[in-house]
């Protein structure tokens, strides 16, 4: 059994960092292939706050009730095809668009989190998943 205060605190603990890092990626993709009048940061926003919301319940529901590693790989589909909705929803397009609205802000996302990495590498603050042996950092 989840203990509620444990269950709030994640859900929390998601919702802000995927506002954080999830939301300007999901933003700057939208603005590129919806058009500026589409694509509102507070759009962006919603998306990500509602979809984190889902994609964490259905999680604890999924890990916590089955266990069945089926039920997972269909659970992701699920989760995936509400992405899509949300954005296709939130930014007005079509599904082709929304999920290659959702690959791009991947991209960025990815983007920006390794020069984040690199940035703090350099001031001194070193994460394990750089490759900064090879640079001698």
């Amino acid at each position: 059994m989840v203990d509620i205060t444990t269950l709030l605190t994640e859900l929390v603990i998601t919702i802000v960092t995927w506002v954080i890092f999830v939301s300007p990626a999901l933003w700057i993709s939208g603005r590129l292939l919806a058009g500026k009048h589409h694509a509102r940061f507070t759009d962006a926003l919603w998306i990500v706050s509602i979809g984190a919301v889902i994609f964490y319940l259905f999680n604890v529901f999924v890990s916590e009730y089955t266990g069945s590693f089926w039920l997972s790989v269909l659970s992701y589909v699920i989760l995936l095809i509400i992405w899509l909705a949300l954005v296709k929803h939130f930014f007005d397009c079509g599904w082709l668009r929304a999920l290659a609205i959702s690959i791009i802000a991947i991209v960025i996302a990815v983007i920006i989190l390794v020069l984040i990495g690199l940035i703090l590498a350099f001031i001194g603050i070193s994460f394990g998943w750089l490759p900064f042996a090879a640079l001698n950092i």
